[in-house]
């Protein structure tokens, strides 16, 4: 599977408060993904069971290009800017495809 560029982000929040406030960042952020981004293929916000203060990101790209797109966005950089003040750590990891089922494009 040579095409797919990912990535998976573990997000701690602060506190309740500042968790409320992250998810309503999220959904305002995915609103520009979902009406401006074709190549990103998924963008999944999840909480782990157990994690009230933790929001786990998937993210896949049809390639590198297609992240590159993303990050230059006007609400994907409203989002860097903005998260910063719910934070308490951030971990990030870069996955490079090497197998795998993936949606096929209409």
């Amino acid at each position: 599977m040579s095409e797919g560029f990912g990535l998976v982000v573990r997000f701690t929040l602060r506190d309740v408060q500042a968790a409320a406030a992250f998810d309503a960042l999220c959904a305002r952020t995915l609103e520009g993904i979902k009406s401006s981004e074709p190549g990103t293929l998924a963008y999944v916000t999840h909480i782990p069971e157990g994690e009230p203060l933790v929001r786990l990101f998937y993210e896949l790209y049809a390639d590198r290009g297609a992240f590159d797109t993303h990050e230059s966005q006007p609400h994907t950089k409203h989002f860097l800017a903005e998260r910063e003040q719910y934070l308490a750590a951030v971990e990030v990891t870069f996955l490079d495809a090497i197998s795998g089922k993936v949606a096929t494009r209409k």
